[in-house]
């Protein structure tokens, strides 16, 4: 099968060429080098087969979204489900960790270019989170050039030198750090594959492409390899019942292959609101494939404003750096995160140290890592197993803090967590984290997604701005910011106005003037300043919300 793209190309895997096919399966894209690597026909027909088996499901719980979100509106509040108050009593546990995922002491994300490949593997990290979502602009050669550097990768073929003459080698295979993908969230379309005119799932596609080339050579490495199964990390759930579906895929998948049921492992990221009140059901219907829970911070935020957007000023959020995840309802969320996972044997992840150090200025390093280490032992003393950095030069600074509580155990499962109840008005009292929203932290929202935004229509999803490593969460968490301020009318404590669509407006104009100006004409040209500022001003400013920034942005993507 021709995979060096150009026109769009129907095929019906398994059937004869010049046969009739009776439904059509198109794969389209720009050129991609050594795509056909990658896009067999044998692979191909592996992800149809996920669409065709689960499109249907997928569909439904999409539509399950919104007619949640609509009685979340109606009833101002959320608690724990009722129907399923057996399971968060019940004495179960999840399937033991493989050997590769015991330590996960240190995690290290980011995309899946060849030079973070190689970086992230040496990075000195227990495991590297491959990620094809936030930190993933998806475009098609991104996606399949993806796929291809972690085929690489585990055939020990990614070494390379760029053009200055840099040189970037992986470390024998035993100091590497284990791979755990992250695939686009369910609501994510991949447009270059189409079943019958519509597009597969972004996370079938991703999912079912790494599995499918990859699950085999892992296992053949052997349980002392770090890098000997297929693991994932799960985003943007938002109740069990997704988590339902992902189990059923993971079953399907490893049943096609001959895979041995349960070799699949998943942590899922708790960063929607609504899945933090169905934890122990996530965990449940994972039970063969759980390996644990993560704790995330802007996405989490992100989904409380968009599911209380409409519920008044008890839910307004202060400008997004003062909420911490000591703020009262993130350290609950955290409590609940941590107890819930020791209680079923898996491992409690924590969150993101986004901090790039600078080479120039040692002063705003000093601070930084003092931050970093500040919160990675306040993680590592409240029960979690490991925890999340974006730069290699923040793992000894995690491992540290972790090591200091775990010495050689690999984990703390044993560490039940804080005895303290977590209730659901607790969970939701965003009230009583304080601050105030001010003129700073608008403009700072405006500064941060309007370049992200630009960024990503280039092809970038992990971006450093303002040596902060930042992803697709952060430039929602920015923009549901100012829609949430603008429709609750709110008046900036710093400089006494009111948060209105004109305000931000005239901050974005005073933004791109700033850019130009810094930049240069010519620089600033050739970026995508103005379809930056048109997506920008779409999600933020839009009468109705838009769920994601990614959907409409994906469209402009090409």
């Amino acid at each position: 099968m021709a995979t060096e793209q150009g026109p769009a190309r129907s095929l019906r895997p398994g059937v004869p060429p010049g046969a009739a096919a009776a439904s059509a399966v198109t794969v389209a894209g720009p050129r991609v080098a050594r795509a056909e690597e990658v896009l067999t026909p044998e692979a191909v027909a592996f992800v149809v087969g996920l669409h065709r088996a689960f499109e249907g499901r997928r569909q439904e719980l999409l539509a399950r979204r919104k007619t949640r979100r609509a009685e979340i509106a109606r009833a101002g509040t959320l608690d724990f489900l009722p129907e399923t108050a057996g399971i968060r009593a019940g004495d179960w546990t999840v399937a033991p960790a493989p050997r590769a995922l015991r330590d996960r002491r240190v995690e290290i994300t980011g995309p899946t270019d060849r030079k973070m490949v190689v970086n992230a593997l040496n990075s000195g990290a227990k495991v590297w989170l491959c990620d094809f979502e936030d930190a993933t602009s998806p475009t098609w050669q991104s996606v399949v050039s993806g796929q291809l550097n972690l085929i690489d990768a585990f055939e020990g073929r990614i070494d390379f030198t760029t053009p200055q003459g840099r040189a970037y080698t992986l470390r024998p295979a035993g100091e590497l750090a284990t791979v755990v993908v992250r695939p686009r969230g369910w609501h994510l379309d991949e447009n270059h594959l189409l079943v019958d005119g519509r597009p597969v799932a972004g996370a079938l596609f991703d999912f079912g492409l790494y599995f499918f080339h990859n699950a085999a050579r892992l296992l053949a490495k052997g349980p002392e390899d770090p890098n000997s199964g297929p693991y994932f990390y799960l985003p943007k759930t938002e109740s069990h019942l997704e988590a339902r579906l992902w189990n059923d895929v993971f079953s399907h998948a490893q049943e096609q292959l001959g895979i041995e049921h349960g070799t699949i492992r998943a942590t899922v990221l708790i960063e929607t609101i609504t899945a933090a009140f169905e934890m122990d059901e996530i965990l449940y219907e994972l039970r063969d494939h759980a390996a644990g829970l993560n704790a995330g911070r802007w996405d989490y935020l992100f989904s409380i404003i968009k599911n209380f957007r409409d519920a008044g000023e008890r839910f307004v959020l202060p400008d997004r750096n003062s909420v911490g995840m000591t703020s009262p309802f993130m350290a609950a969320y955290t409590r609940l995160l941590v107890r819930t996972c020791h209680r079923r044997g898996a491992h409690a992840i924590g969150g993101m140290a986004a901090f790039i150090p600078s080479r120039k200025d040692p002063e705003v390093n000093a601070a930084a890592l003092e931050k970093v280490k500040a919160d990675k032992d306040r993680e590592a003393a409240g029960g979690f197993d490991g925890s999340w950095v974006a730069h290699p030069d923040l793992v000894p600074v995690a491992r540290a803090s972790f090591d200091a509580v775990l010495g050689d155990r690999p984990h703390q499962k044993d560490n039940p967590g804080s005895a303290e109840p977590v209730t659901a008005a607790q969970l939701l009292d965003i009230a009583g984290a304080g601050g105030s929203c001010t003129a700073v932290g608008l403009r700072n929202a405006v500064a941060v997604g309007l370049r992200y935004c630009e960024a990503w229509l280039r092809g970038l999803g992990a971006v450093g701005i303002f040596n902060m490593m930042e992803d697709a969460a952060t430039a929602e968490i920015s923009r549901s910011q100012i829609w949430q301020w603008i429709h609750n009318g709110v008046v900036l404590a710093d400089s006494g106005e009111k948060a209105t669509a004109e305000l931000v407006r005239r901050l974005i104009s005073a933004e791109l003037d700033g850019l130009r100006a810094e930049l240069g004409g010519e620089a600033y040209a050739a970026g995508r300043w103005t379809e930056a500022r048109e997506l920008f001003e779409q999600v933020s400013l839009a009468e109705d919300f838009v769920d994601f920034l990614t959907l409409p942005g994906y469209a402009l993507l090409g």
